[in-house]
């Protein structure tokens, strides 16, 4: 699996991508940084230079005319310090230039994630896969890669140490040559040590993945204020400090393994820079003794040396920081360019009525072996109002996934109109339904963003009529704001918290503001008891009118008002037909079921 981290292969599409993004979205960022990076070289270089010059004038003194070799120092000094204040000054702004746009950047990459994983086919929510793919893109982006910026600036940084670079060998090739191999040698035995480093991190970086992703979600649950009733009624905060305090030590573990095995590396870089500094230190110094160098050349030659050295191990340092960088950003190019799970169509769907059919549909789960769904046939027309009955486990909920293609059919195939579902584009076939599953969300919105889910609803008339269908208009005037009242307190102190029988009614709203031509209710009342369920369901049958409704539920509440019935269990449909049929068939699953729940919808 490591392996696979290292292929070159990676580095430049990587380059290419992020590049691409910073010339698309701020191109004249690329003139600051030639600006900097001039200013960054001509310091450097100054730095070894002007000393010399300077020095050699104060040596002068002794056997000349002193007041111009003052002068001349002096002159030299003032130059010096003009070139240090203006490069100062170019690189302080253009870091302020850099710290605005790394959050810029770093905003963007975020966007562009959440607008992914949005994107991606429901069934990749459910896969361990990719929600790592996920993790591993976003910890790849941000604190290993540093992002777009990151990058970048690892590429800057390695263009302005090639020119000091290639400054210092000329200074040194005319001046002290033999230091020019010292320097050679030393780098490239720091680089091999800093390679191994980068290794043992690129490998501690895919252990901790997985460890990280679980700790992360222990932990934010521990401090998310939405669980702290569950928490604190059933004492399972000691549960949870366990479960992230292990992952916590595993990841420590990974931590110590790593910072181990890289201090020996460092052992090796000091007595490699060590023998450098007394090899360079000793040569010049023997230049200065026996006269071959000046005083300000001895300054000069050092200085280069160090320029030489620390530019050298910039180069491969940058290099090497390119590729490890290159190699965590490209999981968030593996995310994105994650596979789809299903085959998209780009069918339009017609107008006017409409005819669903399962034809021959089997079903399993991914990486799972057992069928959940075998063998299901049943068409429902337009305007029917079907009632999908069965114990939990039934298959009752995939079947409602199926038939909104968050997961495509194992076996057989799901019509609508007459045309496979696969045909139709998922924007166009999911225009056709509005969904109230069981465990539907709430959003830290507006509560008319919750029902509208738009930013330009303020002024529809449409919504103050679902809310007065809904019966939730009283509510609505209560509070502090009408619609437009925050829900939760995550963003707003104001905010509300509704209540249950609230939370449903918006989510009914929310199905009934959509007007789509099929409406499904997934056992959104399961919490509440058989009689409110009743009045709901009766409710929201005389609101749906005619369109197309398909009701779930292990209770029958919805089953008074259905045309049809079909009741699930063995993964399939064992029994179908009116109220009236399946009530008076002996012993039959669904007479089973009125017979037990009876007592409570004689209403």
């Amino acid at each position: 699996m490591f392996k696979n981290n290292k292929k070159p292969g990676r580095i430049l599409p990587t380059l290419k991508f992020m590049f691409g993004i910073m010339l698309r979205e701020k191109p004249w960022f690329i003139v600051i940084y030639a600006v900097m990076g001039l200013a960054t070289a001509v310091t450097s270089v100054a730095g070894i230079v002007f000393p010399k010059l300077i020095i050699d004038e104060l040596v002068a003194m002794a056997g000349g005319d002193l007041q111009a070799h003052i002068i001349n120092a002096i002159v030299w000094a003032a130059a010096f310090m003009g070139v240090l204040v203006l490069a100062g000054v170019i690189n302080a702004v253009g870091n302020a230039v850099q710290d605005v746009l790394r959050e810029w950047f770093a905003e963007y990459i975020d966007i562009k994630l959440a607008e992914r994983a949005m994107e991606m086919d429901f069934q990749h929510t459910e896969d361990p896969d990719a929600l790592d793919k996920l993790n591993k893109a976003q910890e790849g982006m941000s604190w290993y890669s540093g992002g777009i910026m990151g990058i970048t600036d690892s590429a800057y940084r390695l263009a302005v140490n090639a020119v000091t670079a290639v400054t210092g060998a000329g200074i040194i090739i005319f001046t002290c040559p033999w230091l020019l191999p010292v320097q050679i040698i030393s780098l490239l035995l720091i680089a091999w040590l800093q390679s191994k480093i980068n290794t043992i991190e690129q490998k501690s970086f895919v252990k901790l993945s997985k460890f990280n992703r679980i700790f992360g979600y222990v932990f934010w649950q521990l401090s998310d204020f939405r669980y702290g009733k569950d928490i604190r009624l059933y004492d399972s905060a000691d549960m949870m400090n366990r479960k992230a305090k292990y992952y916590s030590d595993k990841m420590c573990d990974v931590w110590k393994t790593e910072s181990h095995d890289e201090r020996k590396m460092g052992w090796g870089m000091d007595i490699i820079n060590s023998l450098r500094d007394g090899i360079s230190y000793f040569y010049i110094g023997y230049l200065a003794i026996t006269g071959a160098v000046t005083i300000g050349d001895f300054s000069m030659c050092i200085g280069a040396a160090g320029m030489l050295y620390f530019s050298l191990n910039g180069i491969i340092d940058s290099i090497q920081g390119i590729v490890n960088k290159c190699n965590y950003a490209h999981r968030y190019i593996e995310f994105m360019d994650y596979p789809a799970a299903m085959q998209k169509g780009t069918r339009r769907v017609t107008g006017g009525d409409h005819t669903i059919e399962f034809r021959n549909v089997s079903f399993k789960y991914p990486r799972s072996d057992k069928w959940v769904l075998r063998n299901i046939n049943i068409t429902i027309d337009q305007g029917e109002h079907l009632s999908v009955v069965g114990l939990n486990g039934a298959g009752k909920t995939t079947f409602i996934k199926l038939l909104c293609r968050l997961y495509d059919v194992t076996e057989g195939e799901i019509l609508i109109d007459g045309v496979n579902i696969k045909e139709y584009s998922d924007e166009e076939y999911r225009k056709l339904f509005a969904v109230v599953f069981q465990d539907f969300s709430l959003f830290a919105f507006s509560l008319r963003e919750n029902i509208s889910f738009s930013d330009d609803s303020k002024n529809d008339p449409a919504i103050n009529e679902v809310i007065e269908k809904c019966g939730l208009a009283d509510d609505v005037s209560k509070l502090p704001d009408g619609l437009g009242t925050m829900m939760f307190k995550s963003f707003d102190e104001n905010g509300t918290e509704l209540s249950g029988g609230q939370k449903q009614k918006t989510a009914i709203a929310r199905a009934l503001y959509k007007d789509a031509p099929v409406v499904i209710l997934d056992e959104p009342t399961a919490a509440l008891d058989p009689v409110a369920e009743y009045d709901i369901y009766r409710q929201f049958d005389t609101l749906v009118g005619g369109k197309t409704a398909v009701y779930i539920s292990h209770r029958l509440s919805s089953c008074k008002f259905c045309d049809r019935i079909a009741v699930f269990a063995d993964c399939t449909i064992k029994e179908y037909g009116t109220h009236d049929e399946l009530a008076g068939k002996p012993g039959g699953i669904y007479a089973e079921m009125f017979a037990a729940q009876a007592q409570y919808y004689n209403v």
